[in-house]
């Protein structure tokens, strides 16, 4: 029987295509469609009998791609309600929650998890201890004595290939595919919970099969990790799935670890660090029920969960939840929907929560957990403000500062010294003429890469070779302004120079073992001073780590952003957790030509808890976010008229008496990649109203004349306004 498809597809339009097929078909199936002139995969949202589009114009359907929902209803249901809430297409929303490899219409990969076993021959084999063989051949079966294991733990315990071949063709090992349940794992036994952390755990666990957000507010080092393991070894225990979502690719290797040796039983990882078949395997063991823990970044939100349990949200305040391009979402909100749609408790942790959250504690909407201790032995560091006023720095180092690093060397414990711009100098500045090396597409300063001799910008990627000489007046006293992380690094090498230094920023971790070989030699005593970016302010377990120095304060004491205080206390505090988390006491220095700010003094006498409760009390005053809705309409145009002429529109339509449009305003960086930039903020003081308003309102947008001449995005609950 020919029936009609409803199928969203990935295109930037709100609407749905209609298809006629031969039977039934699910939705959140995936099929392949024709479009125009190409084939594209769509996914089924319904199936109806009736079409508005006449029988004779009806395309078929190409091909049916699976027998049961990739996307089930709980996960469809969710999206759907995201595409509204965020103002995007539904087929972009629908395609942006599979993994790649499952955007094309190639059969899906075997089930379970590649690994290797022993043949009764090998098994024989392996017996036979007088049969003379080569030793990687010996060192294969030994390894699969126990029983299978994974292809990418043998490849790592082996550290070759050429004794697994030769056991290859011998006959005595083969290759399988095995449940990621199959794969036995010796546990590290659990320490004991303080009592803290007992009430913690008991209080989510207690909520059972039932919608329940918790906040999780514990300092830095109070072991709110070790909460989390409890709460799902109880998931696990009762047969359920847990979803754990961390901010940073750089934090997944170590908690997959971590979680791997505590709880028994394989990882489902997913982040952008894996490759495409890496990150379909993982999202197709969880929907599939095999992965009982899956572990990733913002993306894995959107796994499928049939056996649902738990969901944790590792540093819930952490901007990077947030998708900036395309279908911009926040993954810690998403969390809470799915959370509630599953019927599951939900677990917000961060020792700095984010001013969304803790409004949310205020309105009774979350229920709050305090952990006000750190674990164990370890104490609170001391923080300390270091005044630049009137001193001669050393390369952005007071003499204090530099007193303070070689005492803590001395006594043979680490220091970090963190500095949130990468690169050697933000800025090359000729000393005769005041010329400065400008990006030719965003009117902003390239950054100095010293060592690869390259001017890069950091915001469209443009870069170019470090001129020899001034290209205005033809001077040679090219000097950099201010420092970033590399040198810093080499002013250090210069106080310590027999110190072991190690740099933490994108450029040292380009690529998947180079970060995690990095990472994992962070713990290592050896490694004396540490210096990066906020790769290093999260997550990080270092306890040798005993002094912290923090770099450039001021420029977060003045920004234009509203949300920068918050920002700057959640980092500062962040950072400073990660000194003296073992026996030995910790101490942070803040460099500032401010030592009397406001923020500072607040930050220093009350700590983030202050902190926080203050900045709610300005945001509530300002009718800033959370006590108001925001909505910005960003727009890109390669000539400035045709900006202002669709942003004066958009702003003159936008006629409702529940909000207020404030525009056109130009962007925070004017011009990026050649393009000229604006925008349009949308305020509201209800959430309900700004959802009535918007779809509307972008009906219009998109009907205004030169729309299609100009790139437009509209951003719902931006976390910046850049």
């Amino acid at each position: 029987m020919t029936s009609i498809l409803r199928v969203a597809l990935p295109v930037p339009l709100n609407s749905l295509f209609d298809y006629r097929v031969d039977g039934e078909v699910a939705a959140g199936c995936r099929v392949l469609v024709p479009f125009g002139k190409r084939e594209v995969v769509g996914v089924v949202v319904s199936q109806s009998a009736t079409s508005t589009v006449d029988h004779d114009r009806l395309k078929a359907v190409v091909r049916v791609l699976d027998e049961t929902p990739l996307l089930n209803a709980e996960l469809m249901t969710t999206l759907r309600w995201a595409a509204r809430y965020y103002q995007h297409p539904l087929g972009d929303v629908l395609q942006g929650a599979l993994p790649v490899a499952l955007r094309s219409p190639r059969d899906l990969p075997d089930s379970g998890i590649a690994a290797l076993r022993l043949t009764p021959l090998g098994e024989a084999a392996h017996r036979d201890a007088a049969r003379r063989r080569a030793k990687r051949i010996d060192a294969v079966l030994e390894a699969l004595a126990a029983g299978p294991l994974p292809s990418v733990e043998l490849a790592k315990a082996l550290g070759s290939n050429a004794g697994l071949r030769g056991a290859l063709a011998h006959g005595w090992v083969e290759r399988v595919r095995i449940a990621a349940s199959a794969i036995g794992r010796e546990t590290i036994p659990a320490p004991r919970l303080n009592d803290e952390q007992r009430v913690a755990a008991d209080a989510v666990i207690s909520a059972g099969g039932g919608f329940a957000p918790f906040l999780l507010d514990g300092v830095t080092g109070s072991g709110k990790t070790e909460v989390y393991l409890d709460i799902i070894r109880d998931c696990l225990a009762r047969g359920r799935q847990a979803l754990v979502l961390v901010p940073e690719i750089a934090l997944t290797p170590q908690a997959l670890r971590r979680f791997r040796e505590r709880l028994g039983v394989e990882i489902a990882a997913l982040h952008s660090g894996l490759g495409d078949t890496e990150r379909s395997m993982a999202w197709l063991a969880a929907a599939r029920g095999e992965a009982s823990v899956v572990l990733g970044t913002r993306s894995a939100i959107f796994v499928p969960l049939p056996r649902p349990g738990v969901i944790v949200i590792d540093e819930e305040h952490d901007a990077s939840y947030k998708q900036q391009e395309g279908f911009r979402y926040h993954a810690r909100d998403l969390a809470v929907m799915r959370a509630k749609a599953l019927d599951v408790p939900i677990v917000l942790g961060s020792a700095t929560p984010s001013l969304e959250s803790l409004a949310n504690v205020a309105a009774d909407r979350y229920r709050l957990l305090r952990l006000t201790q750190r674990a164990g032995l370890a104490q609170p560091p001391a923080l300390r403000v270091v005044d630049l006023r009137s001193q001669r720095l050393q390369e952005g180092f007071a003499a204090a500062t530099l007193e303070a690093i070689g005492a803590c060397i001395a006594r043979g414990e680490q220091a970090l010294v963190f500095r949130n711009r990468r690169g050697y100098s933000p800025v090359l500045m000729c000393h005769d003429c005041a010329w400065s090396a400008q990006c030719p597409h965003c009117e902003r300063a390239l950054t100095w890469h010293r060592r690869e001799a390259r001017l890069r910008c950091h915001h469209c990627g443009f870069e170019q070779r470090v001129p020899r000489a001034c290209p205005t007046c033809a001077g040679l006293a090219l000097h950099p302004v201010g420092e970033g992380t590399e040198r810093i690094e080499d002013a250090l090498r210069a106080q310590f120079p027999d110190v072991p230094i190690v740099r933490v920023d994108r450029d040292t971790t380009r690529g998947r073992r180079a970060r995690d070989a990095l990472f994992d030699r962070l713990p290592d005593a050896g490694a004396r001073i540490l210096v990066g970016t906020q790769m290093l302010a999260k997550g990080h377990d270092l306890p040798h780590l005993t002094l912290v120095v923090v770099i450039g304060v001021d420029e977060g004491l003045y920004s234009v952003d509203f949300r920068a205080s918050e920002r700057l206390g959640q980092l500062v505090v962040q950072v400073a957790g990660r000194a003296g988390r073992a026996e030995r006491p910790g101490s942070v220095l803040l460099q500032t030509h401010d030592p009397t700010h406001p923020l500072l003094s607040v930050l220093l006498n009350g700590g983030y808890r202050a902190l926080s409760a203050q900045l709610l009390k300005d945001r509530r005053a300002a009718s800033l976010p959370p006590y108001a809705q925001f909505a910005l309409l960003r727009a890109e145009a390669p000539e400035q008229a045709a900006l202002t002429a669709f942003l004066t529109a958009a702003t003159q339509s936008a006629s409702d008496p529940a909000i207020v449009a404030h525009g056109p305003l130009a962007a925070p960086m004017p011009r990026r990649a050649g393009a000229f930039r604006g925008q349009v903020l949308i305020e509201c003081g209800d959430r309900t109203a700004m959802q009535s308003f918007l779809p509307g309102w972008l009906d219009t947008v998109r009907a205004l004349p030169g729309e299609r001449r100009l790139r437009w995005s509209i951003d719902v609950d931006p976390v910046d306004l850049y």
